[in-house]
């Protein structure tokens, strides 16, 4: 049974980890006026190493918030 719940809180933090990131990219696609993936498809070398420094950025950020040991 243990292992059930450590499988079981695995694929919850796993889902909130994707919520938060998809969050955090809309929510950087609606403040940045610029369109990025139409700018990656035209080939801007600049916009898509934004956007992977975004990516890089947000998943730190999301560990650091999952692996914060909680304050009972």
């Amino acid at each position: 049974m243990p292992l059930l719940i450590r499988v079981l809180e695995s694929v919850g933090w796993t889902f909130l980890s994707v919520v938060l990131f998809y969050v955090g990219l809309r929510l950087y696609d609606i403040l940045d006026p610029i369109d990025h993936r139409a700018e990656i498809r035209k080939g801007n070398l600049a916009s898509g190493i934004l956007q992977a420094a975004i990516v890089i950025a947000l998943a730190a950020i999301v560990i650091a918030v999952i692996l914060t040991p909680d304050i009972s």
